[in-house]
């Protein structure tokens, strides 16, 4: 790549494959069980034993903590790892998952980030249309075709920006 930014990891297709894999290891059936990916992130959500859970990453977050993710498929690539971590865990009897998860203090509610935000790097709701504007602004300046960008990725940001905006108008 010519900015000089390379994949940590193997490709998503790769690490799709492998969370189903590791899926099956937990006895998730394959319906309950939907991830998705973009340039900014990704999750997995699985529901086990009746219970909903939900593993995100982004690349924000991880350069919060210091480490040098570029791409979103990278980040999911971090949770399929994790999940396999903790399938080898579960399968040498050192913790059921169940048990690992509820052993955590706080977890935070599962809230669920409309499409359009994730779309804009967001992982949590933004708190007002002001935050939406400001990261559509710097996301603009990156993803517009002038700038080196590419028109669709320019085009999906306008939008996705447009419905978070109408998003905050319909909440009042």
């Amino acid at each position: 790549m010519s900015d000089g930014r390379r994949k940590q990891y193997a490709g998503p297709e790769f690490y799709e494959r492998k969370l189903e894999l590791v899926m099956e290891r937990f006895g998730v059936k394959k319906d309950d069980c939907e991830w998705n990916w973009d340039r900014f992130g990704g999750w997995v959500q699985f529901r086990l034993k009746g219970e909903l859970y939900r593993f995100e990453h982004s690349v924000e977050k991880a350069k919060a903590k210091g480490n040098k993710l570029t791409y979103g498929s990278d980040a999911f690539a971090q949770i399929v790892l994790t999940l396999e971590d903790l399938a080898r865990m579960q399968e040498r009897g050192i913790y059921e998952l169940t048990t690992w998860i509820a052993g955590l203090k706080f977890l935070p509610p599962v809230v669920e980030v409309p499409t359009f935000f994730r779309q804009m790097g967001f992982t949590d709701l933004p708190a007002s249309t002001d935050d939406v504007r400001e990261r559509y602004r710097t996301l603009a300046k990156q993803l517009h075709p002038d700038a080196g960008g590419n028109a669709e990725d320019f085009q999906n940001l306008q939008k996705a920006a447009e419905q978070a905006v109408k998003w905050f108008g319909e909440r009042g």
